[in-house]
């Protein structure tokens, strides 16, 4: 087999399939553009062979196969990541989609899900007992891929991110050992995984603590585009007082054709200030009080609601679907001042398509109480975290895109704390990024991380974290 520059032996083919219980295809193999696909469309690669794996016999002989072949290796879970680390050009693709396993425990309030799972596939076991994890806010995202990278959601205020309810992971490593990584079992690889990513193995299955939640109040509030500067100013204070069961985002972005919203602002830019309290309905009711007096919003779509039609609210917008093209700019706010939020509204103003968006989400709450030095998860104190996103879907359509995105980015660095979520860093920014993310002491103590368990970068397609 050759593709993409790449020659995998005959002999070698061989062996993986007689050890090989999953599907492994190829260039000629009828699903294969279908495989290849990842939610970024921007991405467009071609691996040599797609391994998808049964369970952790599986990905030890994909291992091994690559490790005796050369062959460059990406993993994955959810294929979500906008960078498209999930597929690699060439190589070899490692994916654990087909890996759905999941067993809830109501009386202990846990949850043991493998890697294959997406949001969506593990609230509906849990949401079964009343139970949930803080997840993404779309629940089309991979449970692996959210966790490993820090994971905000809407029960991040409450209840941690989801690295914070993690209890134990089962690692595969690049020499072809299967750990497992808890706060009593290699207590650094614990540390490191929770934040870190895909740097130091495969995470195969993860077990994770779960909470009290069923009904949720929330929804949105959604005000006229040309509202963004005063609802921003109002955010921000109404964030400050939040109760820990409160989480909120403000969105910029084209109004959805709803019977709830206006027909005027139908497909207009437009001001949405999402959120969900997990709680009793009369304490969302005092706790959202404010919110509800500003404006007055122009549509309230805002009331009880299964948490599992929350989790689902994006589906169905390029946030959660595939076939779009993505670019992605993030960082971390402290609290934007006049100047930054009249920067701001030049910025989207200016954006070049009606996909174009604007977003900044509050944190704080239960994430900024885990120490700093807890996990590798880096700037819990930051209050807010904000990102622009571009999405098209005609390839001539690109650059004005990504450079419309860029620019906004640049133009609020100095109103930002320079660093930003790990996950949310795309493909085209520099390798400092990384290192500026975690910052100088985390990264050293990372660093020593990688090169005790993957001293060869063998893990390389991800926001890689150099063994030096």
């Amino acid at each position: 087999m050759s593709l993409s520059g790449h020659r995998f032996s005959p002999a070698a083919l061989a062996s993986l399939r007689s050890a090989f219980r999953g599907e492994l295809i190829d260039a000629d193999h009828p699903v294969y553009d279908r495989a290849r696909v990842v939610w970024n469309a921007r991405i467009d690669r071609r691996p040599a062979l797609i391994a998808r794996c049964t369970g952790v016999a599986d990905v030890l002989a994909a291992i091994r196969f690559a490790r005796e072949q050369g062959a460059l290796v990406a993993v994955r879970g959810g294929g979500h990541d906008v960078a498209g680390s999930a597929v690699c050009e060439g190589g070899l693709v490692i994916d654990l989609s087909p890996m759905k396993g999941v067993r809830v425990d109501p009386s202990r309030r846990t949850v043991r899900a493998q890697a294959g799972l997406t949001w969506a596939e593990l609230d509906r076991e849990t949401q079964a007992f009343g139970l949930a994890t803080t997840g993404g806010q779309c629940s089309s995202t991979g449970v692996a891929g959210v966790t490993l990278g820090g994971g905000i959601g809407w029960l991040m205020r409450q209840h941690g991110l989801t690295i914070d309810n993690l209890i134990s992971a089962d690692v595969v490593t690049a020499d072809g050992r299967l750990l497992v990584a808890s706060e009593r079992e290699n207590e650094e690889l614990f540390w490191g995984l929770r934040g870190g990513g895909g740097n130091f193995g495969i995470v195969t299955e993860l077990e994770l603590r779960l909470h009290p939640v069923s009904q949720v109040f929330a929804g949105m509030l959604v005000h006229p585009g040309e509202r963004l500067g005063d609802a921003l100013r109002f955010y921000q204070e109404f964030a400050e007082r939040e109760p820990d069961p409160l989480a909120s985002t403000l969105i910029y972005f084209e109004l959805p054709p709803m019977p709830e919203i206006p027909e005027r602002l139908r497909g207009a830019p437009g001001v949405a200030i999402v959120v969900c309290y997990n709680g009793p309905p009369a304490e969302a009711e005092r706790a959202l009080g404010a919110l509800r007096a500003f404006g007055p919003p122009a549509a309230e779509i805002l009331g009880p609601m299964p948490y599992l039609a929350l989790q689902g609210m994006f589906n169905g917008s390029p946030a959660g679907d595939y076939g779009f093209s993505q670019c992605i700019r993030s960082q971390y706010v402290a609290k934007l001042g006049d100047a930054a939020i009249e920067a701001l509204v030049a910025q989207v103003h200016a954006r070049v398509s009606p996909l174009c968006l604007f977003e900044i989400a509050h944190l704080g709450g239960a994430v900024a109480r885990v120490g700093e030095d807890e996990t590798a998860f880096a700037r819990r104190s930051a209050p807010f975290f904000s990102m622009f996103q571009s999405t098209w879907t005609d390839p001539a359509d690109a650059e004005r895109n990504i450079r419309w995105t860029r620019e906004a980015w640049q133009a609020m660095r100095p109103f930002s704390l320079g660093v930003t979520h790990p996950s949310f860093i795309d493909g085209d920014e520099p390798e400092t990024r990384v290192s500026e993310t975690f910052g100088e002491a985390k990264m050293k103590r990372l660093v020593a991380l990688k090169r005790a368990y993957d001293p060869e970068n063998f893990f390389r397609m991800n926001k890689n974290i150099k063994p030096g």
